[in-house]
């Protein structure tokens, strides 16, 4: 699995420095990048406790659980119950998709990645309890790297777009002029959460 900079990083920054939305954009983090980690457990864990929280709260939570169980694999994370990975800080529902995928983590982490489409890897994300469409979407970017994903159910990736084209309001027309960055909605994503936040969007 690909880890670092992607392959095609290069290419999505010389097609996006052409769109006017943008393009001024690009400029201002010359020497940055997605940077994939190529672990798969270690994204899931990180996106579960990020849903729906602030970024502040995420680290603090990631931190009390890596304290706990050290480094984050199915088999530490099956050391404890869920009661110990729950006081963490994790609600209690986060806690048992954690446990689960760490329980069947055969099946999440031993498949054919790279021969799977987008729609493939999607659907083999979404069946595990807990990864519901934005969290598949997070290891898409993040750890597949796949090179054209846009998470329409991200608020800052929409509230990104809200800021550079203040005439667009709703989720679906946003998504609908997301595609002018296709094929390279990921790198365009990054960008996006640049523009709110100084420190790169990491899982």
């Amino acid at each position: 699995m690909e880890k670092g900079k992607p392959h095609w990083w290069e290419s999505a920054v010389e097609f996006l420095s052409n769109d006017d939305i943008l393009g001024p954009v690009i400029p201002l983090y010359p020497n940055e990048c997605l940077k994939g980690r190529g672990d798969i457990f270690y994204t899931f864990v990180r996106s579960i406790i990020g849903q729906q929280i602030s970024v502040i709260a995420a680290d603090a939570i990631w931190e009390r659980l890596v304290a706990k169980v050290g480094k984050i694999t199915p088999e530490n994370i099956l050391k404890f119950s869920q009661e110990e990975i729950a006081s963490c800080g994790l609600t209690r529902p986060k806690a048992s998709y954690i446990m689960g995928v760490a329980n069947e983590s055969e099946d999440f982490l031993g498949q054919d990645f790279e021969s799977m489409t987008n729609t493939e890897l999607f659907n083999h994300l979404t069946k595990f309890r807990g990864i519901g469409p934005w969290t598949a979407e997070m290891l898409m970017i993040f750890t597949f790297l796949r090179k054209d994903i846009f998470s329409p159910g991200d608020v800052g990736l929409l509230n990104a777009v809200r800021k550079l084209v203040p005439e667009l309001k709703e989720k679906d027309e946003i998504t609908e002029f997301a595609k002018r960055w296709s094929p390279f909605r990921t790198a365009a994503s990054w960008y996006l959460w640049r523009t709110l936040d100084p420190v790169p969007v990491e899982y």
